[in-house]
């Protein structure tokens, strides 16, 4: 059994502990690398199937090429997608690009505010009907309790304090010194009502780890990774307003292994290409204890 074997039985021990523990689970999916790795290693624990619906919360200021291929992914694997928005803010354009708020101020709105109330069912959220490919508004308003999330520690500093099964109050608020322990893979999942449970399945995996898992598996992630010719690719994905690429010539899954393990970003944060991180003063703790992803 090599490193990533015992990553991925660790993962799919999580994942399982999880299903079993929580009634209403889901899983966030940003599209991203990390949350499709995460979602691969739920078709593994699962035995193709994934028992939970994937939630996505759409600021509609993504980069076009993320939500093609989320839709693609979703339709061709058949998988049970919600959608969730901060409808006022984008309708008021309470927004950074539209020059009526701080980064900052905007990942609040669409993201944290639109998380916390999809997640407890206070907004409306939509469903994909695999039907007809169209958003549909979600019947159930049930919240979640238990909430798989694509967390790393080596990331983000404010990552790094999580645990594999952490708590956020009935606010959804993250009470980092509450955390309780978690010693020989015994994990506390009874918490009281209005408590939500963030799941980290990837928690102790790293950026390396990502990649040479999409590559051990031919996981399909969205092409702006790459570089399409230009000298650049995204090391991480978020909103195009905030999003800047890096220098790199890397054009496929191999290449890009082969530039982290010759150590050339090594000093280089796997954020630094997202705007808001840097207003934040480098860090997302704030925006997290309050329920950000």
């Amino acid at each position: 059994m090599d490193h990533l074997d015992r990553l991925e039985n660790i993962s799919i021990h999580i994942l399982r502990e999880a299903y079993a523990a929580f009634r209403n689970l889901c899983m966030l999916w940003s599209i991203g690398k990390d949350s499709t790795v995460m979602l691969h290693l739920a078709r593994q624990a699962f035995f193709g199937h994934v028992p939970f619906p994937l939630v996505h919360i759409d600021t509609h200021y993504k980069i076009p090429e993320m939500i093609e291929y989320r839709n693609r992914l979703v339709m061709e694997m058949k998988l049970d997608l919600l959608v969730g928005e901060n409808r006022e803010a984008l309708q008021t354009r309470n927004t950074f690009p539209d020059g009526k708020a701080t980064r900052i101020q905007c990942c609040k709105s669409l993201k944290t505010d639109a998380l916390v109330n999809t997640l407890n069912g206070t907004w409306p959220r939509d469903r994909l009907d695999l039907a007809t490919g169209k958003l549909e508004p979600d019947r159930n308003r049930d919240p979640y309790t238990g909430v798989i999330a694509g967390v790393r520690a080596d990331e983000e500093g404010s990552r790094s304090k999580e645990r594999y099964f952490s708590p956020r109050d009935n606010r959804s608020e993250w009470n980092i010194g509450a955390q309780p322990p978690e010693f020989w893979n015994q994990y506390k999942t009874d918490y009281a009502p209005g408590t939500h449970v963030r799941i980290h399945p990837l928690l102790d995996w790293t950026e390396l780890d990502i990649w040479k898992y999409i590559q051990r598996y031919q996981i399909p992630v969205v092409p702006l990774y790459f570089d399409q010719g230009d000298g650049t690719r995204y090391r991480s994905l978020g909103c195009w307003p905030c999003t800047r690429p890096i220098p790199s010539t890397s054009k496929n899954v191999e290449q890009i292994i082969a530039e982290l393990e010759t150590g050339k970003l090594s000093n280089i944060a796997e954020r630094s290409g997202r705007e808001q991180d840097k207003e934040d003063g480098g860090g997302l703790e704030d925006l997290r204890r309050n329920g950000y992803m």
